[in-house]
């Protein structure tokens, strides 16, 4: 039998017209086996779609889920609505999840639906080319696929933020950033430092402040914080919905609203809304906290959610503890012995804990990825990444993002945005079949007109008017986020608007 070179296949389908004039299944390679290419993968095969692969740089599912597994790990969303639509879950342990419990419900859901199947593990996607109507891919091994469509779904913070801190590696103890914490590193009886004091660092500070013999945060600048409202579920009401699913459904619709409107309602410009979670942020500071000179350290000078809103009941007693230590003096540098703040004092140290965040402006980065005419994704972007209704950039036909820039996040389920953004890829697929179309990508204007009106939107938000400096601001000092409410979203995907996008008949 004679021997056909994977490069003359492809270059083969290369040069047929697009999958649509064929009439076969387009070829479609999803980046990504978090979340978003969970649902990626259920979703489009329900459609009819089921030439997918997916390339997962990790060894397993899961994504943010797998990638962080820090003590106190938790999720900021109910869990009822914090679950995707195709796969309810009766068993949540608790109203708010803890990470291993969602990892372990992606990778449930992963086996149940196939999708472990289709994912190539350990292959991080190297390059993106596109040779119209189609794209070369390229692993990190040098293996390269041509496929008729990709499917962004890296998620948005994957790429940690180490602190640009004068000898960070000169520190002689133990040293890992959250997401890449060390589990064969005791922390009980030992001297802790946390650089950080967002949503992680507060999680963190939680949940081994009475373990550690002495903990050290060292906070740049302060955060609200609401109050925690965690209730673990009993056997008897797991099983209770179990027997009638209709209470999950109820559950997810009923705490979509309750998020929407109290959070979302607060960030989007409701000054009542606003106001009643600013003092729910107030009330939380001032009773469990009693002290008042670090009452006033803990307390920020801008709005309340300005900066992604932290959820937690048990930073403030953490930090009150006779072992623990808010430093709000500024950090000088790092030693082999602890960290030197600017006020002179060496802070000694066995364990230093990274809680700094992640790069906010990288998404399917650092793949390079090539567009029409040689356009460079990473140079056009330039620190500043917009997309059209979140999902497309100009130039690069038949390349879609799953949470992409100027997306709604902040704290809403995210599993519901990814939803909503594949059904509308779904109905753009449909109409590439419906006319035979050989790619399509957003026109110029209206990227241009899209984003104009993000910019002018995002004026009314407390994320402008709040007076703060959060990981939400790009390169042009705007949050690089969705200013409307998720209703608005979920109606603007639900029908696209063809007259947006270059609908490309032939290459």
């Amino acid at each position: 039998m004679k021997t056909v070179d994977p490069l003359d296949r492809l270059d083969s389908l290369a040069a047929h017209p697009g999958w649509a004039k064929q009439g076969r299944q387009p070829r479609i390679a999803i980046v990504g086996a978090g979340m978003s290419g969970i649902a990626a993968v259920v979703k489009l095969r329900r459609a009819g779609y089921t030439d997918l692969t997916v390339y997962e740089k990790a060894d397993r599912v899961g994504g943010t889920w797998r990638e962080n597994q820090y003590p106190g790990l938790s999720c900021d969303v109910p869990s009822y609505w914090y679950s995707f639509t195709f796969a309810p879950n009766p068993d949540w342990s608790h109203r708010y999840s803890y990470g291993p419990e969602i990892q372990a419900y992606m990778e449930k859901t992963a086996r149940g639906f196939g999708v472990t199947d289709l994912v190539r593990f350990d292959t991080a996607v190297a390059d993106l080319r596109y040779e119209a109507p189609r794209w070369r891919l390229t692993t990190e091994h040098g293996d390269e696929e041509v496929y008729d469509l990709v499917v962004s779904a890296t998620g948005v913070l994957h790429h940690p933020l180490l602190p640009e801190i004068e000898g960070l590696d000169s520190f002689e103890g133990a040293m890992f950033h959250s997401a890449r914490w060390d589990d064969d590193v005791a922390l009980e009886g030992r001297r802790v430092g946390v650089i950080g004091t967002g949503s992680t660092a507060a999680q963190i500070v939680g949940e081994i402040g009475a373990k550690v013999g002495r903990l050290s945060v060292f906070q740049r600048t302060p955060h609200w914080m609401a109050p925690f409202p965690q209730k673990a579920y009993s056997p008897r009401w797991k099983r209770f919905a179990r027997t009638f699913p209709i209470v999950l459904k109820a559950l997810y619709h009923f705490y979509y609203y309750l998020m929407a409107t109290r959070i979302g309602g607060a960030v989007l410009g409701d000054e009542r809304a606003h106001a009643k979670l600013a003092e729910a942020c107030r009330k939380n500071l001032e009773q469990n906290v009693p002290d008042p000179a670090l009452r006033e350290k803990l307390t920020p000078d801008y709005a309340a959610a300005c900066k992604r809103l932290v959820i937690c009941s048990d930073y403030y007693p953490a930090i009150c503890a006779d072992n623990a230590e808010l430093v709000t003096d500024a950090i000088e540098r790092i030693e082999p012995g602890g960290v030197r703040t600017k006020d002179g004092r060496l802070h000694e140290l066995d364990v230093l804990v990274l809680a700094t965040g992640f790069d906010p402006t990288r998404f399917i980065l650092p793949i390079r990825v090539t567009g029409e005419g040689g356009a460079d994704l990473e140079k056009r972007w330039d620190g500043a990444p917009r997309a059209h209704r979140a999902m497309s950039v100009p130039g690069f036909p038949n390349l879609w993002m799953i949470e992409g820039p100027t997306g709604p996040v902040g704290n809403l389920s995210l599993i519901t945005i990814s939803e909503y953004q594949i059904d509308y890829l779904i109905r753009c697929l449909d109409e590439m079949k419906a006319r035979g179309l050989e790619a399509m990508a957003p026109r110029e204007e209206s990227f241009a007109a899209y984003n104009a009106e993000i910019r002018e939107g995002l004026q009314s938000t407390i994320w402008v008017r709040g007076g703060c400096n959060s990981w939400y601001l790009d390169k042009t000092g705007l949050p690089n986020l969705y200013p409307f409410s998720p209703a608005r979203f979920r109606k603007e995907m639900r029908k696209p608007d063809f007259s947006e996008y270059r609908l490309i008949e032939e290459v």
